[in-house]
């Protein structure tokens, strides 16, 4: 195989891999709903909450089903999105600072337009308020499972869009997560951590390139986030920045790079089995009972609004202005209905929403199950608004030759800088 057609590859496994695994997230999602209104409910609950020792953090108590997977499992997937942002900044589609200005503006805008609709249905009922995180964020999985179903009628430029706004986002994210979801802080612990890190960082410098080094170190650093009072996921992304990666401009795979081994090693344990199983163990809500009077309460009214509306309102709304003022070109190959679907499936939030919806409300079970609602409700009603406009909206006149060029253009630059105008 050439040097040329590895990237090809890569790019194809990569989007291919978020298509499937979000499709088994999907179906993790509604197998735990099925499951949860069930006669098996009881089973259910009790599995996901069961206590399976030991105690690690006092202020946790002891560990269980529930918490192995959102503080152990998910700081694995922390640890994923962490070494997707690093390639992606150092050696990827935003190297450059004329890169990242459309995903920056796109994903700021998406992240502000629902907090903003949140507030102005939830924020005003006592309690209500530190919730305004939750219709923030996107799941690039459960978004390109969707795309997948379309096959090659959504373009190239808008899947690539779609994962370069993500990424951004999944950034938002974790700097909300580390500011406003933190605990009291133990500062020894804190401390620690620090001193972990700084030794992982000094690794990097020091020309150790052994991954087993680094994991050790992130579980160490993982256990000193647990105690700190800092959201132990964290530990992830702090601990990916320091894995070292060889810059190969043109072709950003090298099999050499410790970064680039991690990452793929990591993602279909990810994509295939963490991510699922955190859908599972999250999306049961027994609905069972429910009205409209709590379907329609202010959390998940909030939150659903902030998911479908705000996303779509945010998201599109900047790219149109960004394009109108001239900051950046149109989408290659896409039209606006296009882009505007897009942005619809940009609502779909279900897992960092669920993940930040169980932070928002600790101790409340009842709001969680609430929030879970929201998050379920606008997430389903993004993903099927925006499949049928991407399904019926008319392709772009170009839409046949542009792809086929763009298969040729991802051969010749592997950071795939040609399939979209607007990312540059």
């Amino acid at each position: 195989m050439s040097s040329n057609s590895a990237p090809r590859s890569v790019l194809r496994a990569f989007l291919a891999s978020e298509s499937a695994g979000g499709m088994l997230l999907i179906f993790a999602a509604i197998l735990a709903m099925i499951v949860a209104n069930s006669a098996l409910g009881e089973a259910y609950h009790h599995l996901v909450h069961a206590e399976t020792g030991p105690v690690l953090s006092d202020k946790l108590g002891p560990m269980t089903v529930h918490l192995w997977i959102n503080d152990g499992l998910m700081a694995i997937f922390f640890l994923l999105v962490g070494l997707e942002i690093k390639r992606e900044f150092v050696d990827g589609r935003l190297a450059s600072w004329d890169r990242r200005r459309l995903p920056f503006i796109a994903a700021a805008a998406g992240m502000a337009v629902p907090a903003l609709l949140y507030m102005i249905f939830a924020g005003g009922t006592p309690g209500l308020a530190q919730g305004w995180a939750i219709p923030a964020a996107t799941d690039i999985a459960f978004a390109m499972g969707v795309l997948a179903l379309l096959g090659r009628r959504a373009p190239t430029s808008l899947k690539l869009f779609l994962v370069t706004v993500a990424i951004v986002d999944d950034m938002g994210a974790v700097a909300i997560i580390a500011l406003f979801y933190t605990a009291t802080i133990d500062l020894a612990a804190l401390g620690a951590a620090a001193a972990l890190l700084g030794v992982m960082a000094a690794c990097n410098r020091g020309g150790v390139r052994h991954l087993s080094v680094y994991l050790l170190l992130f579980a160490c650093l993982w256990y000193a986030m647990l105690l700190s009072g800092v959201h132990a996921t964290i530990a992830g992304v702090l601990a990916a920045m320091t894995i070292p990666l060889d810059r190969t401009p043109g072709a950003p795979d090298s099999a050499a790079s410790p970064l680039h081994r991690l990452e793929h090693g990591l993602h279909p344990w990810v994509a295939f089995a963490i991510v699922p199983v955190f859908g599972f163990v999250n999306a049961g809500v027994d609905i069972r009972g429910l009205g409209s009077e709590q379907l329609l309460s202010p959390l998940p009214l909030g939150i659903a609004a902030g998911l479908f509306l705000g996303k779509q309102i945010g998201i599109f709304g900047s790219v149109w202005l960004s394009v109108k003022l001239g900051i950046a070109g149109r989408l290659r190959g896409a039209t606006w209905r296009q882009v505007h679907a897009v942005a619809v499936l940009c609502g779909i939030g279900f897992t960092m929403s669920l993940f930040i919806g169980g932070l928002a409300f600790p101790g409340a079970p009842e709001l969680i199950d609430e929030a879970k609602i929201g998050v379920l409700a606008g997430s389903l009603a993004a993903a099927l608004v925006g499949y049928a406009l991407l399904r019926f909206a008319p392709l772009h006149p170009d839409h046949g030759v542009i792809e086929a060029a763009s298969e040729g253009e991802i051969v010749a630059d592997g950071d795939v800088r040609d399939t979209s105008e607007t990312l540059a």
